[in-house]
Formats: structure tokens, C-alpha cells, sequence
């Protein structure tokens, strides 16, 4: 018995391994699907057997140096034209890029440095090097991020933006000599070998074969790994020489998923047979594959319907030479056909048709020889395939009828989500933690993120309220809460209670000491001891600005003035208000800039405005402004340590009726990122 589990548990956690990959692959290359379609319509249009031609040979028409030969780069502008340095260039580059800012958590500086260790794998290749950039984008984000763990917090103040420039600048370089010399050759070799076991697979008619292993991985959810990261580069390279590739359809034709619901809607039984026209209209126009998953799930014995249907419209696309000039992504017959080149259309939409009549044959009689009830199984069969996934099934929602359920266990992990994963979640995060904290309930945690970077492994997700439907469909099975206050939003007393409903009696440490709230009041400190966080000059204590913009434009300027940010970081500021208010509740708003703003930061800094008459801000009553600009990860202690004054009713009456400087540096002199 131990020896079958460890089996199963090696086997699962293998296929959980390569379903990750394949994610991970397809998130490099799926951004950059526009960019594709793109090149594609350009190849389609302007290479010489393109439409403008007419197709090229007897029907051209179209003179060497006319201006659709210099678009494409044919004729007397051969190693010219837009078509060439698009794949060569472009597209390489943008994977590249999305593969580094992904390894440096949606860091631009990893996207970057990505970029820069693909183009030395693109120069050192002749071949259109997407595998390479698959590599080398990456590896460049991941070991930039490493780089940059070594010195963080070790760099003098004003040297900041020097190391960062400099260290990344010297690193690209080195990557980009490592991809010229080595990922260039290897994935060049790679690619050689790759494509001659497909031309042997084609010139013996064997690649239909290939739905041997394709129809079932897809049903395993592999089917990104063997897509993005096998067919879609090889292809891509077939159709940069020959203007078109099968390999684009050996995964995404629509036609074997069709023919099998087909199936299930005249020969089904029970929810099968009452889902199944949906899950078709999903499938074959929506592009979404995953619909019919659970359909052979329920019965393995129909996964031969899928080979048979995968198998078929491989032979047609063989026996017409049809293909698609670019990847079709989703999957939908839409796509598909956007994607063919004139000259396929007969190819492909026969094997459209081929395929679903074989997969409709197949299923059918198995369908119909096939004497158990099917009542329940369906849902069953759903709730496998999201197992085997590792996270619920959106579109699978359509198979019930209903949207994935929220979370209804305990609840160990709380995270609080805004745009950036900055400013207004960390301040949110910050006060929660205390509440649930101070409740006892020590072993939750709370933490706050970019909504970007969510992961289904949430219990409970607070979000502003204009953000919550971009959080759901990152963390669909998670409770979900709205706010529209960070500082002291009565949700925040409910999600204590919640907490303490669901944890109670499920090994919680409710019962264990709480933890102690801070004290509010700080130690009169002078300006000295606070390290030039709020100088003197940054304090504002009766403002007289009329509008929102107005004051962020002055707590930004007291930050240049105080030679803490550049200008531009202003800009980054408005933007940051354009994208989620920064008001915080208790009369306070916290304006801060963008992630692509802190270039512009010189050293952390805050400043503070008093409005003694209110200010409107989009509706809330602001009699605080107090602008930030952090270095690092400064932010997320820095806005604690606010929320934490703010919190305090006194401190707030102090604040409020300070007449000089000084007692607000006394108030704000416990505001420090340590």
C-alpha cells in the first residue's frame, strides 16, 4: 500500500511539475499573442505568394520592386521589408522580455535585463529564436532579481539610481555575450534536430500519430508545455520559411472536442447530454478547450474519440498541404481560420470537418454500446479536472451552471490586494494584521500583493471596491471582500468575525495571547533622530489648494524640494491616483507613485499637508495629505508605521490642532521604515 502511494503521489506530482512549466511558458507567450496575429496578417499580405499577389506564380502580378515586394522583403528588397525583422527581432524580444519581468515579479528592470540576454542569443543564431528567448528572458529576470537581493539596503542614499543602471547595464551584458556564445548554438541545434524528426514524421506520413500523445496530455492539462513550448517556436520557424505550418494546428484545431460534444448532445445522458450544446458553443467558438475535459474524464474510454478525430484532421491538413501562417490562440474556429493562409482554407476547414465526424463516429458508438447511468458523474468528473488543474475551472462553471464556490474552511491566509501591491494594500494589510493579530488569531496571516501577481492560494481577498472583479478572476475560489476605506473600514471588524466563525474548534490560535497593540503616542523626537524621513520644509500646516490634483502636485513638490524624488516622480504620483484613490479613511490620503515612478526616487521621504477646511477628494473628506516616496521595501513598514498614528484618535487631535512644526514632527517622528 505505501509503495502504490508514493507511486501515485511521484506520478501526480510529476504531471503537477510539467503542468506548471507549461503555464509558465504559456504566460511568456500568450501577452504577445497580438503581436503574432500581427506578423502573421504582415506575412499574409506583403510576401510574395501573399494575397496581395494573389498567391504568387502564374497569378502575380505584382512587379519586384513594387512597394508590396519592399513591405515583404522580396524582390529587389531581399534582407529588407518589415515581415523578416518582425520574427527575427520583435517577437523574440517581447518573450524575452515577459519572461524576465515575470521572474522578477512583474519587475520592468527584469523585463529589461531579459530583453537584453535575448538579443544575444538572436544575434548568435540564424533561426528565429524563440526557444532562446524562452531561456534567456528568464534566466535574465531571475538572476537580475538575485543581483539585487546582494546589495539591497546596502547602497549609499543618492547612489541609488547609479548601481541600479550600471548594475543592470554591465549583467545584460554579460547575458548577452552567454546567449550570443552559448544559448544561440545550442537552441539552434536543438531546433535542426526538432525539425528533422518532424520531417520524418511528414515525409512517412506519420505525424498523425502525434495525437497519441497530444489528445491525452491535453486532457492531463500538458497541453501548454507541448503548445507553447514545442509547436509554437517550431512552427513559427516553419512558417517564417515556408509562409505557413501544420504544427500550429496539431494542438489548437477545435475539431475533435467539437465532434465529441456533438455526440454527448444526441447519444448523452442527464447533465451530460443537458450541457453539452454550451460547453460546444464555448469550445468551438470561444476557443476554450478545457470545457470538454471533464466529458472524458467521466468516461476514459472516450479519450479513442479524441485520437481519431486529432488523427484525421492531421491526415486532411497532410493531404492538402494546409497550414496556419501564425499560432491561433484561443483555440476557436475564429482563430483558426484568421490564421490560414489563402491557399489552406480548403485544407483546413475540411479537416475541421473530418475531424469532428471522426470524433462524433467514435463517441457515438461508444456512447451508445455504453449502459451505465451517467446521472452525477459529470460533476464529479469536473471537480477531478480541477484537482488534476490545481485551481478552479471558470469556464467549467458553465458545465453546473453556477460560478466556482467561495472558500469554506478555515481561514489561514488573507491578503490584500490593490493595483500595485504598494501603497494602498500595504497600509490596508497593515490594519487588518493588528485587528486579526490583536484578536488572538496569530496564525493568520495577512499580506498584501499586486493584484498581477495573485495566485489562486488565497482564503479571504480584500480588494478596493472598484478593483474586486480583476481580483475574482485571479482568485476565484476565495472569499472576497470590498472596501472603499483602508484606514478603518467597519469590514475589517466583519472579517475578524468571520475568521473567528470558521476557525473556531479548527486548531486556530484563538486561544493564544493576543498581541499587544502598539502604543500610539510617540517619544517627542527631534528632527535630528528622524533622519530627515519629514524635514521641516516638507510640513505644510494650512494649505489653501482647492482640488484633488492640486494637492498631490504640492506634497509631490515638497518631495523635490527636499531632494528626496526627481519631478517626474509627480507624474507617477497622478498616474497612481488615476489608477485607485489613495485615500485611506480617518481624513487621510496617501498619495505615492507607480512602480515605474521609483527610478525617480532618490531616498524614502514623506511630506505632510494640512487641509483645516477639508478637501474633497472624489467624494471623501481629506484633512491630511501626506506624500511618500520609499526606496526598496521601505513602503510596506513606512505605511504601516503611518496607519499606525492615524489609527490613534489622539494623535489624530494632535495633529489636527498642532500650530507649529515642531509638534507635528513629534507626532510623526514614530513614522520610520525599521
Amino acid at each position: 500500500m505505501a509503495t502504490t502511494t508514493q507511486t501515485q503521489s511521484s506520478g501526480g506530482g510529476v504531471r503537477l511539475h510539467v503542468q506548471r512549466f507549461g503555464t509558465f511558458l504559456s504566460n511568456m507567450v500568450l501577452p504577445n499573442i497580438g503581436a503574432f496575429i500581427a506578423w502573421g496578417l504582415i506575412t499574409a499580405l506583403f510576401i510574395e505568394n501573399g494575397w496581395l499577389n494573389l498567391g504568387g506564380g502564374d497569378n502575380a502580378w505584382l512587379a519586384p520592386d513594387s512597394w508590396v515586394a519592399k513591405f515583404g522583403g522580396w524582390g529587389d528588397f531581399v534582407d529588407g521589408g518589415i515581415v523578416g525583422p518582425m520574427i527575427t527581432y520583435l517577437l523574440p524580444l517581447l518573450i524575452g522580455y515577459t519572461g524576465g519581468r515575470m521572474m522578477y515579479d512583474d519587475n520592468i528592470r527584469g523585463g529589461v535585463v531579459g530583453a537584453i540576454a535575448t538579443m544575444g542569443a538572436i544575434a548568435g543564431t540564424d533561426v528565429p529564436m524563440f526557444l532562446g528567448a524562452m531561456i534567456m528572458g528568464p534566466l535574465g529576470g531571475w538572476s537580475m532579481r538575485k543581483l539585487d537581493g546582494l546589495w539591497s539596503h546596502k547602497i549609499r542614499p543618492g547612489f541609488e539610481m547609479l548601481v541600479n543602471n550600471f548594475s543592470a547595464g554591465i549583467w545584460g551584458m554579460v547575458l548577452a555575450i552567454v546567449g550570443f556564445v552559448v544559448a544561440g548554438p545550442f537552441v539552434t541545434r536543438f531546433s535542426e534536430l526538432a525539425g528533422n524528426v518532424i520531417d520524418v514524421l511528414v515525409d512517412n506520413s506519420l505525424l498523425p500519430l502525434t495525437s497519441i500523445f497530444i489528445e491525452p496530455a491535453k486532457v492531463l492539462f500538458l497541453n501548454n508545455a507541448i503548445n507553447q513550448g514545442i509547436l509554437t517556436p517550431l512552427g513559427t520557424t516553419e512558417a517564417s520559411e515556408q509562409g505557413q505550418s501544420i504544427l500550429f494546428l496539431l494542438e489548437a484545431n477545435p475539431a475533435a472536442g467539437a465532434g465529441l460534444l456533438l455526440a454527448f448532445m444526441f447519444f448523452g445522458k442527464g447533465a451530460a447530454k443537458a450541457s453539452a450544446p454550451g460547453a460546444l458553443l464555448i469550445h468551438f467558438v470561444g476557443g476554450i478547450h478545457e470545457i470538454y475535459f471533464p466529458y472524458v474524464l467521466m468516461k476514459p474510454k472516450l479519450i479513442l474519440a479524441m485520437i481519431a478525430g486529432g488523427m484525421t484532421q492531421i491526415f486532411i491538413n497532410l493531404t492538402f498541404d494546409s497550414g496556419l501562417r501564425s499560432p491561433a490562440a484561443p483555440g476557436s474556429i475564429i482563430a483558426v481560420l484568421a490564421a490560414t493562409p489563402g491557399g489552406s482554407y480548403v485544407g483546413v476547414i475540411l479537416s475541421v470537418i473530418g475531424g469532428a465526424a471522426a470524433s462524433f463516429a467514435v463517441a457515438a458508438f461508444l456512447l451508445k454500446t455504453d449502459r451505465s447511468d451517467d446521472d452525477g458523474d459529470l460533476a464529479v468528473a469536473t471537480a477531478s479536472m480541477e484537482s488534476m488543474k490545481g485551481k478552479k475551472s471558470v469556464a467549467s462553471s458553465a458545465l453546473s451552471g453556477s460560478a466556482a464556490s467561495e472558500h469554506s474552511g478555515p481561514i489561514r491566509a488573507i491578503v490584500f490586494a490593490c493595483d500595485a501591491g504598494m501603497g494602498s494594500s500595504a497600509m490596508g494589510a497593515s490594519v487588518l494584521r493588528k485587528k486579526v493579530h490583536g484578536a488572538g488569531y496569530t496564525d493568520v496571516t495577512v499580506v498584501n500583493k499586486a493584484i498581477s501577481n495573485l495566485r489562486d492560494e488565497f482564503d479571504l481577498v480584500v480588494s478596493h471596491q472598484d478593483l474586486t472583479a480583476r481580483a475574482r478572476q485571479r482568485t476565484g475560489s476565495a472569499v472576497h471582500v470590498s472596501v472603499d476605506n483602508f484606514m478603518n473600514s467597519p469590514r475589517y471588524d466583519e472579517i475578524v468575525e468571520l475568521v473567528r466563525e470558521r476557525n473556531s474548534g479548527a486548531g486556530g490560535d484563538a486561544g493564544g495571547s493576543s498581541v499587544p497593540a502598539q502604543g500610539g503616542a510617540a517619544a517627542s523626537q527631534d528632527t535630528d533622530t528622524m533622519g530627515g524621513l519629514l524635514a521641516p520644509e516638507s510640513v505644510v500646516l494650512d494649505a489653501a489648494d482647492r482640488t484633488r490634483d492640486e494637492a498631490i502636485t504640492r506634497a509631490g513638490e515638497l518631495l523635490v524640494q527636499a531632494g528626496a524624488v526627481d519631478a517626474a516622480y509627480i507624474e507617477g504620483m497622478h498616474a497612481r491616483e488615476q489608477s485607485v484613490s489613495t485615500y485611506m479613511g480617518n481624513g487621510l490620503a496617501l498619495p505615492h507613485g507607480t512602480n515605474e515612478a521609483k527610478s525617480a526616487i532618490k531616498r524614502t521621504a514623506i511630506s505632510f499637508v494640512r487641509y483645516s477646511d477639508g478637501l474633497d477628494w472624489k467624494g471623501k473628506e481629506v484633512k491630511f495629505v501626506v506624500g511618500v516616496a520609499a526606496l526598496g521595501n521601505d513602503h510596506l513598514k513606512l505605511l504601516g508605521r503611518i496607519a499606525e498614528v492615524f489609527l490613534d484618535a489622539d494623535q489624530v487631535a494632535r495633529l489636527e490642532a498642532a500650530s507649529t512644526t515642531g509638534e507635528v514632527l513629534e507626532v510623526l517622528g514614530q513614522v520610520q521604515p525599521v
